[in-house]
């Protein structure tokens, strides 16, 4: 006679995630209806997933559907503030709100616009939903940078030739 094993309950709880900023719900309603330009939903594009590879970080604009793409140097807080430093520079004051996810790229934020008039905002956790518009763009990307390739291997000329292709695609208002 075989001994029948006993069946343990394995219990997993998901950490909950804090907000590193306000929240989606605390955004001006004018934004939702995107009636006026200058409100931004960001994110980052991951090649292969293997430490500090280069990644694709994209903003789009609410109203437009305008992007910019920046190829940064990897997927930290510290790549990308750097690169919206240069991006604060030549779009500043059309840069009214961000909304970005909670990725810990995007902790640094509020310091990066600090004394800006741009407000920074922060979707809920796991909910990419919530910035739709930019997860259909990426989408869009990834036709030009397929996952799993590796970003190290591409150029800023790359990533503008696709920016520009994107931009001249006609959308739907």
């Amino acid at each position: 006679m075989e001994k029948t094993k006993r069946k343990t309950s394995h219990q997993h709880h998901t950490k909950a995630k804090r907000l590193a900023g306000r929240s989606i719900e605390e955004r001006p309603k004018v934004v939702e209806r995107r009636r006026q330009f200058g409100h931004w939903e960001m994110d980052t594009i991951v090649g292969k997933r293997n430490g500090k590879e280069s990644v694709i970080l994209t903003l789009i604009e609410r109203k437009t559907r305008c992007q910019l793409l920046r190829l940064i140097e990897g997927r930290d807080a510290d790549s990308v503030s750097y690169a919206l430093r240069g991006i604060k520079r030549e779009w500043g004051a059309c840069i009214k709100t961000i909304t970005a996810d909670n990725g810990p790229e995007f902790t640094a934020l509020n310091t990066a616009f600090a004394g800006t008039e741009t407000e920074i905002f922060y979707a809920h956790p796991y909910t990419s939903c919530d910035r739709g518009t930019n997860e259909a763009h990426n989408r869009m990307i990834r036709q030009d940078f397929p996952k799993g390739m590796s970003l190290d291997d591409i150029s800023p000329s790359q990533v503008q030739a696709t920016q520009d292709r994107l931009n001249q695609l006609p959308r739907k208002q």
